[in-house]
Protein backbone atom coordinates (compact mmCIF):
# COMPACT_ATOMS: atom_id res chain seq x y z
CA UNK A 1 0.00 0.00 0.00
CA UNK A 2 1.56 3.50 -0.59
CA UNK A 3 1.85 6.17 1.61
CA UNK A 4 -1.35 8.58 2.52
CA UNK A 5 -1.66 11.81 0.64
CA UNK A 6 -0.84 14.60 2.98
CA UNK A 7 -3.00 17.55 3.73
CA UNK A 8 -1.17 19.61 1.26
CA UNK A 9 -1.81 17.38 -1.23
CA UNK A 10 -5.14 17.56 -0.38
CA UNK A 11 -5.64 20.81 0.21
CA UNK A 12 -4.08 21.75 -3.79
CA UNK A 13 -6.58 18.79 -4.85
CA UNK A 14 -9.97 20.62 -2.82
CA UNK A 15 -8.83 24.16 -4.46
CA UNK A 16 -8.53 22.91 -7.49
CA UNK A 17 -12.18 21.29 -7.60
CA UNK A 18 -13.38 24.30 -6.28
CA UNK A 19 -11.71 26.51 -9.36
CA UNK A 20 -12.88 24.46 -11.92
CA UNK A 21 -16.43 24.59 -10.33
CA UNK A 22 -16.05 28.14 -10.38
CA UNK A 23 -14.80 28.44 -13.97
CA UNK A 24 -17.40 26.00 -15.38
CA UNK A 25 -19.99 28.19 -13.61
CA UNK A 26 -19.18 31.08 -14.66
CA UNK A 27 -18.82 29.64 -18.09
CA UNK A 28 -22.53 28.90 -18.25
CA UNK A 29 -23.38 31.93 -16.73
CA UNK A 30 -21.74 33.45 -19.85
CA UNK A 31 -23.46 31.44 -22.49
CA UNK A 32 -26.77 32.17 -21.09
CA UNK A 33 -25.83 36.14 -21.16
CA UNK A 34 -24.94 35.78 -24.74
CA UNK A 35 -28.23 33.78 -25.53
CA UNK A 36 -29.86 36.22 -23.67
CA UNK A 37 -28.44 38.92 -25.78
CA UNK A 38 -28.84 37.03 -28.98
CA UNK A 39 -32.73 36.91 -28.25
CA UNK A 40 -33.25 40.41 -27.43
CA UNK A 41 -31.51 41.17 -30.27
CA UNK A 42 -33.23 38.96 -32.85
CA UNK A 43 -36.86 40.29 -30.98
CA UNK A 44 -35.77 43.86 -31.90
CA UNK A 45 -35.26 42.91 -35.22
CA UNK A 46 -38.57 41.54 -35.19
CA UNK A 47 -39.99 44.31 -34.23
CA UNK A 48 -38.62 46.91 -36.30
CA UNK A 49 -39.37 44.19 -39.32
CA UNK A 50 -42.82 44.31 -38.18
CA UNK A 51 -42.98 48.10 -38.25
CA UNK A 52 -44.59 49.48 -41.46
CA UNK A 53 -41.99 51.21 -43.92
CA UNK A 54 -44.50 54.04 -44.45
CA UNK A 55 -44.58 54.51 -40.35
CA UNK A 56 -40.64 54.66 -40.52
CA UNK A 57 -40.54 57.54 -43.46
CA UNK A 58 -43.74 59.82 -41.63
CA UNK A 59 -41.58 59.52 -38.56
CA UNK A 60 -38.61 60.80 -40.67
CA UNK A 61 -40.44 63.19 -42.51
CA UNK A 62 -41.99 64.74 -39.10
CA UNK A 63 -38.52 65.02 -37.51
CA UNK A 64 -37.03 66.88 -40.64
CA UNK A 65 -40.21 69.45 -40.40
CA UNK A 66 -39.60 70.19 -37.72
CA UNK A 67 -35.89 70.81 -37.73
CA UNK A 68 -36.60 72.92 -41.32
CA UNK A 69 -38.90 75.14 -38.88
CA UNK A 70 -36.46 76.08 -36.14
CA UNK A 71 -33.72 76.43 -38.81
CA UNK A 72 -36.20 79.14 -40.39
CA UNK A 73 -36.89 80.57 -36.95
CA UNK A 74 -33.21 81.81 -37.29
CA UNK A 75 -33.00 85.06 -38.92
CA UNK A 76 -29.68 84.51 -41.00
CA UNK A 77 -29.35 84.09 -45.03
CA UNK A 78 -27.33 80.65 -44.47
CA UNK A 79 -29.39 79.20 -42.18
CA UNK A 80 -32.22 79.41 -44.62
CA UNK A 81 -30.56 77.90 -47.12
CA UNK A 82 -29.99 74.46 -44.67
CA UNK A 83 -33.81 74.96 -44.28
CA UNK A 84 -34.12 74.48 -47.85
CA UNK A 85 -31.88 71.75 -47.67
CA UNK A 86 -33.95 70.09 -44.70
CA UNK A 87 -38.02 70.84 -46.12
CA UNK A 88 -36.77 68.84 -49.26
CA UNK A 89 -36.04 66.24 -47.36
CA UNK A 90 -38.44 66.27 -45.75
CA UNK A 91 -41.18 66.40 -48.39
CA UNK A 92 -39.02 63.19 -50.25
CA UNK A 93 -39.54 61.07 -47.46
CA UNK A 94 -43.39 62.53 -46.86
CA UNK A 95 -43.39 61.57 -50.64
CA UNK A 96 -42.00 57.74 -50.04
CA UNK A 97 -44.16 57.24 -47.26
CA UNK A 98 -47.83 58.39 -48.67
CA UNK A 99 -46.90 56.28 -51.68
CA UNK A 100 -46.43 53.08 -49.36
CA UNK A 101 -50.03 54.42 -47.34
CA UNK A 102 -52.01 55.40 -50.12
CA UNK A 103 -51.48 52.62 -52.96
CA UNK A 104 -51.98 49.09 -51.94
CA UNK A 105 -53.24 46.38 -54.01
CA UNK A 106 -56.78 46.28 -53.67
CA UNK A 107 -56.94 49.95 -55.02
CA UNK A 108 -56.16 53.46 -52.86
CA UNK A 109 -56.77 54.02 -49.26
CA UNK A 110 -57.83 57.91 -48.44
CA UNK A 111 -59.60 58.53 -45.53
CA UNK A 112 -59.22 61.76 -43.57
CA UNK A 113 -55.66 61.22 -41.83
CA UNK A 114 -54.46 60.67 -45.66
CA UNK A 115 -56.18 63.89 -46.92
CA UNK A 116 -54.61 65.65 -44.42
CA UNK A 117 -51.35 64.24 -44.96
CA UNK A 118 -51.88 64.79 -48.84
CA UNK A 119 -52.73 68.65 -48.09
CA UNK A 120 -49.75 69.29 -46.45
CA UNK A 121 -47.32 67.50 -48.08
CA UNK A 122 -48.80 69.53 -51.43
CA UNK A 123 -48.45 72.84 -49.66
CA UNK A 124 -45.09 72.00 -48.65
CA UNK A 125 -43.97 71.00 -51.86
CA UNK A 126 -45.55 73.73 -53.66
CA UNK A 127 -43.85 76.34 -50.78
CA UNK A 128 -40.34 74.80 -51.44
CA UNK A 129 -40.56 75.29 -55.04
CA UNK A 130 -41.95 78.84 -55.34
CA UNK A 131 -38.96 79.51 -52.78
CA UNK A 132 -36.56 78.81 -55.31
CA UNK A 133 -37.15 81.92 -57.65
CA UNK A 134 -39.34 84.08 -55.25
CA UNK A 135 -38.34 85.01 -51.66
CA UNK A 136 -41.15 83.18 -49.56
CA UNK A 137 -39.20 80.72 -47.78
CA UNK A 138 -40.35 82.54 -44.73
CA UNK A 139 -43.73 80.64 -45.26
CA UNK A 140 -42.38 77.44 -43.99
CA UNK A 141 -43.24 78.61 -40.61
CA UNK A 142 -46.80 77.72 -41.41
CA UNK A 143 -46.59 74.85 -44.47
CA UNK A 144 -43.89 72.98 -42.12
CA UNK A 145 -45.31 72.43 -38.45
CA UNK A 146 -48.38 71.34 -40.48
CA UNK A 147 -46.38 68.96 -41.77
CA UNK A 148 -45.07 67.56 -38.90
CA UNK A 149 -48.50 67.00 -37.09
CA UNK A 150 -49.85 65.37 -40.34
CA UNK A 151 -47.05 63.48 -40.44
CA UNK A 152 -47.28 62.52 -36.79
CA UNK A 153 -51.17 62.36 -36.92
CA UNK A 154 -50.67 58.93 -39.81
CA UNK A 155 -47.89 57.49 -38.26
CA UNK A 156 -49.96 56.68 -35.27
CA UNK A 157 -53.31 55.80 -37.03
CA UNK A 158 -53.41 52.75 -39.13
CA UNK A 159 -54.70 53.49 -42.88
CA UNK A 160 -58.16 52.83 -43.90
CA UNK A 161 -59.13 49.78 -45.86
CA UNK A 162 -58.67 50.74 -49.93
CA UNK A 163 -61.87 52.51 -51.44
CA UNK A 164 -60.39 53.46 -54.88
CA UNK A 165 -59.63 51.09 -57.45
CA UNK A 166 -56.75 51.97 -59.09
CA UNK A 167 -57.30 53.90 -62.41
CA UNK A 168 -60.03 55.33 -64.35
CA UNK A 169 -61.99 58.45 -64.12
CA UNK A 170 -62.21 58.49 -60.24
CA UNK A 171 -58.91 58.44 -59.63
CA UNK A 172 -58.22 61.40 -61.73
CA UNK A 173 -60.95 63.25 -60.15
CA UNK A 174 -59.03 62.44 -56.72
CA UNK A 175 -55.42 63.69 -58.08
CA UNK A 176 -57.13 66.99 -59.48
CA UNK A 177 -58.78 67.72 -55.84
CA UNK A 178 -55.93 66.82 -53.87
CA UNK A 179 -54.19 69.51 -56.03
CA UNK A 180 -56.07 71.91 -55.86
CA UNK A 181 -56.68 71.80 -52.31
CA UNK A 182 -52.85 71.67 -51.80
CA UNK A 183 -52.53 74.85 -53.86
CA UNK A 184 -55.56 76.76 -51.60
CA UNK A 185 -53.98 75.46 -48.94
CA UNK A 186 -50.87 76.90 -49.53
CA UNK A 187 -52.89 80.07 -50.93
CA UNK A 188 -54.64 80.14 -47.78
CA UNK A 189 -51.31 80.42 -45.81
CA UNK A 190 -50.29 83.60 -48.00
CA UNK A 191 -53.57 85.35 -47.12
CA UNK A 192 -53.08 84.87 -43.28
CA UNK A 193 -49.26 86.42 -44.13
CA UNK A 194 -50.83 88.82 -45.89
CA UNK A 195 -53.60 90.24 -43.57
CA UNK A 196 -50.99 90.18 -40.64
CA UNK A 197 -48.22 92.46 -43.18
CA UNK A 198 -50.96 95.17 -43.78
CA UNK A 199 -51.86 95.37 -40.00
CA UNK A 200 -48.20 95.46 -38.87
CA UNK A 201 -47.70 97.84 -41.63
CA UNK A 202 -50.14 100.76 -40.62
CA UNK A 203 -48.87 100.33 -37.20
CA UNK A 204 -45.63 101.16 -38.28
CA UNK A 205 -43.73 98.40 -35.45
CA UNK A 206 -43.44 95.16 -37.15
CA UNK A 207 -41.74 92.52 -35.37
CA UNK A 208 -39.09 91.07 -36.81
CA UNK A 209 -40.94 88.08 -38.28
CA UNK A 210 -43.07 90.17 -40.67
CA UNK A 211 -39.68 92.13 -41.46
CA UNK A 212 -38.82 89.15 -43.13
CA UNK A 213 -41.60 89.27 -45.35
CA UNK A 214 -41.65 89.65 -49.02
CA UNK A 215 -43.09 93.27 -49.86
CA UNK A 216 -46.73 93.73 -49.87
CA UNK A 217 -46.58 93.79 -53.80
CA UNK A 218 -45.57 90.89 -54.06
CA UNK A 219 -47.39 88.66 -51.15
CA UNK A 220 -50.35 90.11 -53.17
CA UNK A 221 -49.42 88.95 -56.91
CA UNK A 222 -48.06 85.38 -55.17
CA UNK A 223 -51.54 84.97 -53.78
CA UNK A 224 -53.09 85.89 -56.89
CA UNK A 225 -51.20 83.54 -58.70
CA UNK A 226 -52.21 80.50 -56.12
CA UNK A 227 -55.59 81.62 -56.01
CA UNK A 228 -55.90 80.53 -60.11
CA UNK A 229 -54.14 78.06 -60.25
CA UNK A 230 -56.16 76.65 -57.75
CA UNK A 231 -59.50 77.47 -59.10
CA UNK A 232 -58.45 76.11 -62.24
CA UNK A 233 -57.59 72.93 -61.18
CA UNK A 234 -61.06 72.61 -58.76
CA UNK A 235 -62.97 73.58 -61.67
CA UNK A 236 -61.61 70.48 -63.46
CA UNK A 237 -62.01 68.50 -59.84
CA UNK A 238 -65.89 69.42 -60.44
CA UNK A 239 -66.20 68.71 -63.79
CA UNK A 240 -64.57 65.30 -63.38
CA UNK A 241 -66.77 64.78 -60.24
CA UNK A 242 -69.73 65.40 -62.76
CA UNK A 243 -68.72 62.87 -65.07
CA UNK A 244 -69.39 59.69 -62.50
CA UNK A 245 -71.44 61.07 -60.31
CA UNK A 246 -75.17 61.11 -60.78
CA UNK A 247 -77.00 62.49 -57.58
CA UNK A 248 -75.08 65.17 -56.42
CA UNK A 249 -77.28 65.91 -53.40
CA UNK A 250 -77.44 62.46 -52.25
CA UNK A 251 -77.31 62.32 -48.60
CA UNK A 252 -73.49 61.55 -48.11
CA UNK A 253 -73.01 63.78 -51.05
CA UNK A 254 -75.20 66.66 -50.33
CA UNK A 255 -72.71 68.94 -48.08
CA UNK A 256 -69.57 68.00 -50.15
CA UNK A 257 -71.77 68.98 -52.84
CA UNK A 258 -72.76 72.62 -51.23
CA UNK A 259 -69.70 73.27 -49.45
CA UNK A 260 -67.30 72.76 -52.60
CA UNK A 261 -69.68 74.85 -55.33
CA UNK A 262 -69.55 77.63 -52.66
CA UNK A 263 -65.75 77.57 -52.53
CA UNK A 264 -65.42 77.66 -55.89
CA UNK A 265 -67.82 80.27 -56.12
CA UNK A 266 -65.61 82.55 -53.66
CA UNK A 267 -62.52 81.92 -55.12
CA UNK A 268 -63.98 83.05 -58.62
CA UNK A 269 -65.57 86.19 -57.11
CA UNK A 270 -62.05 86.71 -55.50
CA UNK A 271 -60.20 86.32 -58.95
CA UNK A 272 -63.16 88.80 -60.74
CA UNK A 273 -63.28 91.18 -57.66
CA UNK A 274 -59.02 91.35 -58.80
CA UNK A 275 -59.50 92.03 -62.11
CA UNK A 276 -62.41 94.28 -62.36
CA UNK A 277 -62.46 96.15 -58.55
CA UNK A 278 -58.50 96.09 -57.88
CA UNK A 279 -59.24 93.50 -55.07
CA UNK A 280 -56.53 93.49 -52.54
CA UNK A 281 -55.25 93.72 -48.89
CA UNK A 282 -57.01 92.42 -45.76
CA UNK A 283 -60.07 92.58 -47.79
CA UNK A 284 -58.70 89.90 -50.35
CA UNK A 285 -57.15 87.75 -47.33
CA UNK A 286 -60.36 87.73 -45.62
CA UNK A 287 -62.61 86.11 -48.56
CA UNK A 288 -59.24 83.66 -49.75
CA UNK A 289 -59.92 82.19 -45.28
CA UNK A 290 -63.34 81.99 -46.27
CA UNK A 291 -63.27 80.16 -49.32
CA UNK A 292 -60.55 77.96 -48.00
CA UNK A 293 -62.93 77.10 -45.07
CA UNK A 294 -64.89 76.56 -46.72
CA UNK A 295 -63.75 73.95 -48.66
CA UNK A 296 -61.82 72.24 -46.19
CA UNK A 297 -65.12 71.76 -44.69
CA UNK A 298 -66.35 70.05 -47.68
CA UNK A 299 -63.44 67.68 -48.20
CA UNK A 300 -62.15 67.10 -44.14
CA UNK A 301 -65.16 67.89 -42.69
CA UNK A 302 -67.17 65.02 -44.86
CA UNK A 303 -64.40 62.73 -43.99
CA UNK A 304 -64.30 63.56 -40.61
CA UNK A 305 -67.97 63.49 -39.74
CA UNK A 306 -68.54 59.84 -42.04
CA UNK A 307 -66.21 58.45 -40.66
CA UNK A 308 -65.60 59.22 -37.23
CA UNK A 309 -69.14 59.80 -36.39
CA UNK A 310 -71.50 58.04 -38.41
CA UNK A 311 -69.06 55.35 -38.78
CA UNK A 312 -69.03 55.10 -42.82
CA UNK A 313 -66.53 55.32 -45.54
CA UNK A 314 -66.60 58.26 -47.65
CA UNK A 315 -64.73 57.62 -51.12
CA UNK A 316 -63.97 61.15 -53.13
Amino acid sequence: MGDPPSISAIVLLSAMRQCNNTVMSWMGSTAERQRARGFGATRLGANLRRMSWPVLFLAVSALLYVAATLRLWRQTPAIDGHAGGLALLAVLAHAIALVGRIIGPEGWSIDWTTALNLFAWLASTLLWGFALRNPVKILGLAAYPLGALASAAAAVVPPAPATIEHGGLVGLHVLLSLLAAGLLTLAAMQAALLAAQDRWLHRHEAPALMKRLPPLLTMERMLFVLIAAGFLLLSLALLTGMAFIHDWLAQHLAHKTVLSVTAWLIFGGLLIGRWRLGLRGRQAARWTLAGYGMLILAYLGAKLVLELVLGARWSS
